[in-house]
């Protein structure tokens, strides 16, 4: 297990506590369309206003090329304000220089300050050590609850927590024993289902993964280009033709990946489009493969009933474009009902497989579900990630 200094180790009262959290919400129009990061955020900073910190938020928003009030927190502080009160919030306009400085110098205990967006200023991203030096100057503490930027070396993820006593919150405690009974120390047999449309953006998972699994599923449009690789007419399915000689030499090499036994297809991406279920041996020319058959499902979950353990990173069809949801869905379930009944501990990351899973509506019925999109692909690639690196005790100045 990874060894990190959590809230428990932290002495917090009357000390200015810098948190990082990620508040990159999705706006549509300035309303924010999915406040499920910022909700994940509120035991870490519940726990710090209870326990009497003067709590400074440190987080970003998109990618601005400097300043963009496009891009601005505004309407996240506002949010956090209504998900905290009667908690007082306030919100800085900047995030560097004197106004930062006052504004945290007239903060009370058990009160909390958001600052404007971090990426706002050029050096939090070159991880400069004079900007990582001036975050530091207003904080006693830091508390890194964002293990979604995690893969990011910045200033506010990563040079900060070199410089200053560094722990990690509970969001990001969540993550890290979550991730580690999943992969780090799991208990088996393990099953990894990945999903997706393309190979190219998978090569370093399958890599990682394929020694370390007992069962490997791979599906989406990128089992498309392992069935190819096999022989298999696709049709007009989407695949990878240049990566066709890697999937063969995958595929000669292991024993314990799983592939479609059985598709849906249609003419057509369209939920009024004819739909055939057809074994991939049947495939006709203007045929799309677009889910996984039912045939196909069965089995896996045959195989998933037998695991303890469940990694899930992509979808296995256009799950967007009912029917063609049916497959992921009826998996999705089946992890879910295995997770309650206590016999699989089932872990999924990933943009895609969040929406994938709250689209069948179990999204709270899995073991964990991270929200990190980057940072949980590079975690199962088996890429060290600089802001967890940094927080583990040997790392700590």
């Amino acid at each position: 297990m990874l060894n990190f200094h959590t809230l428990d180790d932290a002495q917090v009262k009357g000390k200015r506590v810098l948190v990082r959290l990620d508040l990159n919400l999705p706006l549509q129009n300035g309303v924010i369309a999915d406040t499920t990061r910022l909700e994940r955020s509120l035991p870490t900073l519940r726990e710090l206003v209870l326990k009497g910190a003067k709590v400074i938020i440190l987080s970003h928003l998109g990618r601005p090329q400097g300043v963009d009030k496009s891009f601005s927190l505004a309407p996240i502080a506002k949010a956090l304000k209504d998900a905290l009160s009667p908690i007082p919030v306030f919100f800085c306009t900047v995030s560097s220089g004197p106004q930062v400085e006052q504004a945290i110098q007239v903060l009370k205990d058990s009160e909390v300050l958001l600052l404007e967006n971090i990426r706002f200023i050029p050096q939090e991203e070159e991880n400069n050590l004079k900007f990582a030096q001036e975050i530091a100057s207003w904080g006693d503490i830091y508390v890194n609850d964002a293990f979604s930027t995690a893969h990011r070396a910045h200033a506010s993820t990563e040079g900060i927590a070199h410089i200053l006593p560094s722990y990690a919150g509970r969001l990001m405690e969540e993550e890290l024993k979550a991730l580690n009974l999943a992969l780090g120390n799991p208990k088996r047999p393990l099953m990894a289902i990945i999903g997706g449309a393309k190979i190219s953006t998978k090569l370093p998972v399958l890599g990682n993964l394929i020694s370390k699994v007992d069962a490997l599923v791979i599906g989406g449009a990128m089992a498309n280009t392992f069935l190819a690789a096999q022989g298999y007419g696709i049709g007009a399915s989407l695949y990878e033709p240049d990566l066709l000689n890697t999937a063969h030499e995958i595929l000669s090499k292991e024993t314990n990946i799983f592939l479609p036994q059985d598709v849906v297809v249609a003419k057509a991406l369209d939920k009024k489009a004819t739909i055939k279920v057809r074994s991939i041996r049947d495939v006709e020319d203007e045929e799309m493969i677009l889910d996984i058959g039912p045939s196909t499902c069965a089995t896996i979950f045959e195989k998933m009933r037998m695991c303890h353990t469940l990694l899930w990173n992509g979808p296995l069809g256009v799950f967007e474009t009912p029917p063609f949801d049916e497959g992921t869905s009826r998996l999705a379930h089946s992890a879910a009902k295995l997770t309650l009944e206590g016999s699989l501990l089932s872990v999924a990351g990933g943009g895609d497989t969040v929406a994938a899973l709250a689209h069948a509506n179990v999204l709270h019925d899995f073991s964990y579900v991270s929200t990190a999109g980057g940072a949980f692909l590079e975690w199962l690639e088996g890429k060290t990630l600089p802001g967890v690196a940094a927080l583990l005790s040997e790392n700590q100045s």
